[in-house]
């Protein structure tokens, strides 16, 4: 295990599939820029799956920072721009590893219900780690679909005004806010306020 692998599952806090995925686009983008130490990366990342641990590990990409953008589609596609770019071009990368399917499928289902036997608990620990192995092992261009996009360059993290709610007056960000029943509000009262 790399240094960098281990530090991530220090981070997640055990290794899976998810984190082998996260891994791997890491160690590619590795390849091409060097590490954010403030807000030089930024990725955009279409899933909220463990991978995205590996993300913020491994990148220096987090939400605190401002450079980790999250876009919910379900997909395993991570977008990296390099902010020392001379253009809006970016990195988009796409896990096509299709390694969960198969001799495992019957085993999930009864692993997410907790019923596997102990012998199944052994062979869906085997098939995760063999699953898991075959994800940091594979060449690139079999696991990674990777292309050169046009990116809008992304904005740098703001820092908002806040104001005080006049329902609960807990402070929130002023972009945030909304106007229900004649008072300045945050978005949880908007929503009890307006339901």
């Amino acid at each position: 295990m790399d240094e960098d692998l281990r530090k991530a599952v220090e981070f997640h806090g055990h290794l899976c599939p998810g984190l082998a995925i996260g891994y791997r686009v890491s160690k590619y983008v590795k390849e091409h820029y060097p590490r954010s130490e403030d807000e030089e990366l930024v990725a955009v990342v279409e899933n909220s799956s463990c991978s995205v641990d590996a993300i913020q590990d491994i990148l220096g990409c987090t939400f605190g920072k401002g450079n980790l953008i999250y876009k919910n589609r379900g997909k395993q596609v991570f977008t990296i721009y390099s902010r020392g770019n001379d253009k809006d071009r970016a990195l988009r990368i796409y896990f096509k590893g299709d390694l969960f399917s198969g001799s495992m499928d019957a085993l999930k289902g009864k692993y997410f219900k907790g019923e596997l036997s102990v012998d199944e608990k052994k062979e869906f620990d085997r098939l995760r780690d063999e699953i898991i192995q075959r994800i940091i092992n594979a060449p690139d261009e079999e696991i990674l679909s990777v292309t050169e996009v046009d990116l809008p360059v992304p904005e740098k993290a703001r820092i908002y005004p806040s104001l005080i709610c006049q329902e609960c007056e807990e402070c929130f960000m002023e972009i945030c806010g909304r106007t229900a029943k004649g008072k300045i509000v945050c978005q949880e009262c908007f929503e009890k306020l307006v339901c």
